[in-house]
């Protein structure tokens, strides 16, 4: 027989506010049955001479929570003073203080691990704030058991840092938000629910997955909420509402199921894809950048006079060699920290600092992309995205550059829609040293996304090639580790191809499919070599291409 769900509530920063919150708590019981307990995430003491007289009437037996209440420890020094000490207890008659740290686990057999506090900046640690020694101290116990899965629900008042990564993007500001401390944590711990507070938004992420695709076993997915400031006048939502099966009597099949909008873990992600206080203390710098660049695309040089300045500095390694943009290069010792990029450590025909690399093409730089126009291209529209840094795949690129190229996506696809042209994006990681991404326009009226999925999948099992469909939300790079060589596209749909390479592989392949008959019908164009043109055509076609392109260039600057 299958166990009954546990109700549960849980609830953002009270800040004193108790009688709001259980007048709340009321009707909700009244409009939808009966909760089993209401679990309270950030400040739940005020420090105001109200919220003092509002506590008294509680802790005198006057009032009476409705509901089994479980909070977490002080938060600011203000109210540390309301709580004994490390160790939980009834601080009211329902109103339950945890503790500093620990696991509680109910008659049900749902599992809550909590952490009380902010994460300590110093040593010895405030009464508000918890420690390294602190979350150790709870992990292990748990980790090292053979048998462990992950517990039902974590509280925490801090947020975790980078818990928007492969996500939705919060209403926070990311770079400062959050503890590196709860990210391990979370990482570590993989619970169902984690709910926190203190930033006075609510914010509720995709759910994530705990397991690495095609390499793992599935487990569970982990859903991260924070709650807002209850009776905040923004009225952001600051109770959530949720049935919960304990692990421990759920079916394993049934607990490991993934939802169709399920994202990679965004605590796993690649050392360099983290911020400065993301990263160990021991983390090695990446390698020093080459002179900064600079490009004026105002100025006439082979793709043409431009009617507004553009100056934009991408210094490093940059690449183009099938693209690039007209204008002028020269060194430039910024005064400002340049940004650092990766450099290769021989000729690259792609490096933006490469002498190789054929400027008259490039279309716009941002600061970690630039936009070029292919070399040969199948469409007199046809671009690539590359890496300003010396990359050789998507899998390799940190989290900026990734930002970035999301945006010439964006940019690209809105500006070839306004065409009538939807875009196929594609990349070959085999036999190459620098990132291309192609980005290749059909014109909506000669076919639609499905036949161009069917033409890659037929053309590649005709060559004894599975395509693969990656899951929706998933991240090439918990699929293919870096150094994998494989063949990737990415559809105007969002859906994705993929095809691990294992020994030989067409390298036209991409260019061969979208020439084919099914699809653009111009397979004379499959090789790029055969649809070289001159200098002097490429910078013209490059020039009007680049005004086409500049009013949705977002690195466009007056």
């Amino acid at each position: 027989m299958e166990q009954k769900p546990v109700r549960v509530l849980s609830c953002g920063d009270v800040e004193g506010r108790l009688t709001v919150l259980f007048n709340r708590v009321q009707n909700i019981q009244k409009k939808s049955g009966p909760f089993d307990l209401l679990l309270c995430v950030g400040e739940f003491f005020g420090s105001t001479a109200e919220a003092e007289a509002e506590w008294e009437q509680y802790k005198s037996g006057a009032k009476k929570a409705p509901i089994h209440t479980y909070i977490l420890g002080s938060a600011s020094h203000d109210t540390a003073k309301k709580f004994p000490g490390a160790d939980g207890c009834e601080l009211a008659e329902n109103i339950t203080y945890l503790g500093r740290r620990g696991v509680f686990t109910g008659v049900s057999g749902l599992q809550i691990a909590y952490v009380s506090g902010r994460e300590a900046s110093q040593e010895p640690a405030p009464a508000h704030c918890f420690t390294l020694k602190d979350l150790s101290a709870l992990v292990a116990p748990l980790t090292s058991s053979s048998k462990f899965r992950g517990v039902d629900i974590l509280l925490t008042s801090q947020w975790p840092s980078g818990v928007w990564h492969y996500g939705n993007t919060p209403e926070v500001n990311t770079k400062s938000c959050g503890s590196v401390a709860v990210s391990n944590l979370a990482d570590k711990l993989k619970p169902r629910y984690h709910f926190a507070a203190l930033e006075g938004v609510h914010y509720e992420r995709l759910p994530y997955r705990n397991h690495v695709v095609l390499q793992e076993n599935s487990q569970h997915v982990s859903r991260f909420i924070a709650l807002a400031t209850v009776n905040n006048p923004a009225k952001k939502k600051y109770l959530y509402a949720f049935s919960i099966i304990p692990m421990k009597t759920m079916d394993p099949s049934e607990l490991v199921k993934q939802p169709q909008d399920v994202t990679e873990n965004p605590y796993r992600c690649p050392n360099k894809d983290r911020t400065p206080k993301q990263r160990s203390s021991f983390s090695p710098e990446e390698e020093e950048p080459a002179a900064q660049f600079f490009f004026d695309l105002s100025k006439k040089q082979g793709g043409g006079p431009r009617g507004r300045g553009r100056k934009r500095p991408s210094d490093g390694d940059g690449r183009g060699r099938e693209h690039q943009g007209d204008g002028d290069g020269h060194h430039h010792q910024g005064h400002k920290q340049p940004r650092r990029h990766p450099q290769p450590t021989g000729p690259c025909w792609f490096c933006l600092a490469s002498p190789q690399v054929e400027k008259h093409l490039v279309i716009s730089i941002g600061s970690d992309c630039y936009l070029a126009m292919a070399k040969g291209g199948l469409t007199p529209r046809h671009m690539l995205i590359l890496p300003v840094g010396h990359y050789q795949s998507v899998v390799d690129l940190s989290s900026e550059v990734v930002d970035e190229m999301e945006k010439y996506k964006t940019a690209l696809r809105s500006f070839y829609k306004s065409r009538g042209e939807r875009c196929v994006l594609f990349e070959r990681n085999y036999r190459s040293q620098h990132l291309q991404l192609q980005v290749v326009p059909v014109p909506l009226d000669r076919c639609t996304t499905e036949d161009i999925k069917e033409a890659f999948m037929v053309q590649a099992q005709e060559q004894q090639m599975e395509l693969m469909e990656i899951p929706k939300h998933t991240d090439l790079k918990q699929i293919a580790p870096p150094g994998t060589p494989y063949f990737y596209v990415e559809l105007d749909s969002g859906e994705k191809l993929y095809y691990r390479i294992q020994k030989h592989f067409p390298l036209q392949f991409g260019r061969e499919v979208l020439a084919s008959e099914a699809l653009l019908n111009i397979p004379t164009r499959a090789d790029w070599k055969e649809c070289k043109q001159s200098r002097e055509e490429e910078e013209e076609n490059c020039k009007q291409l680049r005004d086409e392109f500049q009013p949705y260039d977002f690195a466009w600057e007056d």
